[in-house]
């Protein structure tokens, strides 16, 4: 994982061209100056300490996806997780790693009590990345979310730093 880089645009922009991404994800980009603006406002977050992104990037720097803590609240020491894959990357467990690695480091460098995450409970990826991250199911909110064919109930999941898993999970 590294910080998102202006260099990164063709390739958001290939990544939001997965209908699977678009599905899933309300942001998009559809052009290179459109995907600059989005890792601009993205680098923001991080000034103003309101949202942290990374790109997930191979040995080779092509990026495999996206995982960043958004609607970050310092002061409740809590955040939601987010994240998504590039089509090449599905299926390698790269998520739950991903998630995995964010956790220990928001919950031991960052300070974090609460990480906690929503996803359609049409997704069953998602669920999955959840539930093998260690993030507890908490209950559906109904029709909470918009995508692009709809409104859609989304499942709660989180985890706080005092899960008695934890240590084991992210150790």
């Amino acid at each position: 994982m590294r910080p998102w880089l202006p260099d990164d645009a063709a390739a958001l922009v290939a990544a939001f061209d997965d209908p699977a991404i678009r599905q899933w994800h309300v942001s998009r980009a559809d052009t290179e100056d459109e995907a600059r603006e989005l890792i601009t406002r993205w680098r923001r977050g991080w000034a103003a300490e309101s949202e942290f992104n990374w790109a997930i990037v191979g040995a080779d720097d092509t990026l495999l996806g996206r995982i960043a803590l958004k609607g970050v609240d310092l002061f409740d020491a809590a955040a939601e997780v987010a994240y998504w894959t590039c089509a090449a990357s599905r299926g390698r467990g790269l998520c739950t790693r991903a998630v995995l690695a964010l956790s220990a480091w928001a919950f031991t460098d960052a300070g974090f009590h609460r990480l906690q995450l929503h996803h359609s409970t049409r997704n069953v990826a998602s669920c999955r990345v959840a539930t093998k991250a260690g993030f507890r199911d908490e209950g559906t909110r109904r029709g909470a979310a918009l995508h692009v064919d709809g409104f859609h109930d989304m499942h709660a999941h989180a985890r706080l730093r005092s899960d008695t898993a934890l240590l084991a999970d992210l150790g």
